[in-house]
């Protein structure tokens, strides 16, 4: 069995070669495959600014910056856990369903391999795709959300499908179990004061920014794994959790969040859960020029693989 893991940085200079995701060999071959992160460039399901199709792309050009150690968390990712840069998932311009559909069939190779999925997005309305897959392998998911949303409403615009919506519909579905949901982040204006009632109404927990900022990370991770049990758990990070500041590319920006070191120590801190699947997604690269935004969410797949790695330690 093969270790796939990028090439010696002090050899083969970080900005040459293929951009793949941490310059990762870019293969379909799932054999002795620990792990796969693969793009979901879609964006027809936004409500503001559009763009995320590009954030794949975006994130796997600046993962260049990426090394193989995660001083931090103490753990050896890439060279200890055999990963892939698994390509992109198929989509198709202008229609949410079949999108959905043929994302859900490229994630289930993964997930019927058992082979552990970091998607990066790509708008948030591809969760779901990734949350059926699973389920279909795993049973009904746990759910840790990062976002400064709760993506709960019933409908945008009078349809089902959105980067609103989408986890309404998993819960509908039967996919995620609610008892087993903590959204966390939640901040910036609402259109009523009703929408602060949604999480409670369909039984999952929420933590908005103001409380989460007075919780230490392994406090926010404690409630996280008293939450989501024993269970297979999904774990997603929307970039506009974090302050715009830190994260200007993005497709609805809300100010007033946590800086990016912040949310990687809550990030970090989800230890000890049992998940069979990631995503970082909403990485809309052409508002931020300095492509601050795709080095960030690049560095929280780069956590999540870290997660993976911890796990198997």
């Amino acid at each position: 069995m093969t270790m796939r893991e990028p090439p010696d940085a002090t050899e083969s200079p970080r900005f040459t070669g293929p951009r793949t995701f941490a310059r990762l060999p870019h293969t379909t071959d799932l054999d002795g495959v620990d792990a796969a992160v693969y793009g979901m460039p879609w964006d027809g399901s936004t409500s503001f600014r559009s763009g995320a199709r590009f954030g794949p792309e975006a994130v796997r050009s600046m993962s260049g910056m990426l090394r193989t150690y995660n001083p931090v968390q103490r753990v050896q990712v890439f060279g200890a856990l055999s990963t892939i840069d698994y390509g992109d998932a198929p989509t198709v311009p202008g229609y949410v369903e079949e999108t959905l559909a043929r994302i859900e069939r490229f994630v289930s190779t993964l997930a019927e391999q058992r082979v552990v999925g970091v998607g990066v997005g790509g708008d948030h309305s591809v969760t779901l795709a990734e949350l059926r897959a699973l389920a279909k392998v795993h049973g009904r998911l746990g759910l840790v959300h990062l976002d400064s949303h709760t993506d709960l409403w019933d409908a945008y615009f009078g349809k089902p499908y959105s980067h609103g919506t989408m986890f309404r519909r998993a819960i509908e579905e039967g996919i995620t179990d609610p008892a087993r949901m903590i959204h966390a982040g939640m901040h910036g204006p609402l259109y009523a004061a009703a929408d602060d009632d949604i999480p409670d109404e369909l039984g999952v927990e929420m933590v908005p920014w103001i409380e989460l900022a007075t919780l230490a990370p392994e406090e926010f991770a404690e409630r996280a794994r008293r939450r989501t049990g024993t269970g297979p758990t999904f774990l997603t990070f929307d970039v506009d959790f974090v302050d715009v500041a830190f994260c200007p590319g993005t497709g609805t920006p809300e100010v007033g969040g946590p800086t990016s070191f912040q949310a990687l120590g809550y990030l970090r801190a989800l230890t000890g859960i049992d998940f069979v699947g990631y995503d970082v997604v909403e990485v809309a690269p052409q508002y931020d020029p300095a492509q601050i935004t795709a080095l960030f969410a690049a560095n929280v797949a780069f956590e999540m693989l870290s997660l993976i790695a911890l796990s198997r330690a």
